[in-house]
């Protein structure tokens, strides 16, 4: 997750900036385009701060109520984000670009419009590069399309997905600007704020997609679950692996539970020592793996097999 922070923090200043230039920008020159770009700013900068608090609030250690801690909190506040960018982004734009295609009004200095189109362009560039880059970073040998649907940490690819959409909201605008002054026509410019609003409502929905499996409960990657079957394969009396649950807590906490199958006459002791260490073994192949718990099935009388009372199978 600490990745994610800085591509946050720029995105945040930058939309920031932007947002009260498009404003001032809209409010001279009555653009529906411009105004639909500043409340994009200003929906992208409130949900950086959501993502912030999300990530602040993973952090928190756990409790009693919360025995696996608070990790998912950054899969909820990035889910909330997406349905922000759906409700408020793209429908405000939408319905803002209708209006305008109904009742057009003329455009006055258009030149304002393409001075704050070209710098949001600059400034959104720039942090829509940085944000790739710390995603390029995290991705390792996976392509884009797979680091975001095997990425277990959303806060980052979130931001790389709202500049994206912002870069490509802003030349829809800069279009929209220059075919009403190209025609003299302001329709032009209404259609831009709808096809903004539909940029920001696909994006919303991809989004979504991706954070929801993770909120209710996505396993871990293969490659990892693929590690702790082989590990569990190796432990010390273990004649089968049955089953291997994982489940990602956070993006650097995964839960795993085993259920393997001893050879016949293991003593109890024995079964107790092979799954602490294998408890260790996990825990030191894969950092992210940070609580496992092991069901022993011993292949021989009910008295050989761990009193689960005393939870020695609890990592």
């Amino acid at each position: 997750m600490a990745e994610s922070k800085p591509a946050i923090y720029a995105a945040m200043g930058g939309n920031t900036l932007i947002a009260i230039t498009k404003f001032v920008a809209a409010a001279m020159t009555g653009s529906s385009a411009m105004l639909s770009e500043g409340i994009h700013s200003v929906v992208d900068t409130g949900n950086q701060v959501l993502l912030l608090l999300g990530l602040k609030r993973a952090k928190q250690p756990a409790s009693a109520q919360f025995p696996f801690g608070h990790g998912k909190e950054v899969y909820f506040w990035s889910f909330v984000v997406a349905l922000l960018i759906f409700a408020i982004g793209a429908g405000v734009s939408i319905y803002e670009g209708i209006h305008h295609i109904l009742a057009p009004e003329p455009m006055e200095s258009p030149l304002i419009n393409y001075v704050v189109l070209g710098l949001s362009i600059l400034f959104e560039g720039a942090s829509w590069a940085f944000a790739l880059n710390q995603f390029r970073k995290t991705k390792g040998k996976w392509s884009y399309v797979q680091a975001v649907r095997r990425g277990k940490d959303p806060a980052l690819f979130v931001v790389v997905f709202e500049d994206s959409a912002a870069l490509l909201g802003l030349l829809a605008a800069l279009a929209g600007v220059a075919l009403s002054q190209w025609t003299g026509n302001p329709v032009f410019d209404g259609i831009a704020s709808v096809l903004i609003g539909l940029i920001l409502g696909g994006t919303a929905i991809w989004l979504a997609v991706e954070t929801k499996g993770l909120l209710i409960g996505e396993s871990a990657n293969p490659s990892v679950v693929e590690s702790i079957r082989g590990l569990a394969g190796e432990a010390e009396g273990v004649e089968r692996v049955n089953e291997v649950l994982t489940m990602h807590m956070g993006p650097d906490f995964v839960l795993a539970i085993l259920s393997v199958r001893f050879a016949r006459g293991t003593p109890a002791e024995r079964i107790e020592r092979s799954i602490a260490a294998l408890d260790v073994r996990i825990k030191q192949q894969q950092e992210t793996v940070k609580r496992v718990f092991v069901e022993a099935e011993a292949r021989a009388d009910v008295d050989s097999r761990p009193n689960h009372g005393d939870d020695p199978t609890a990592g």
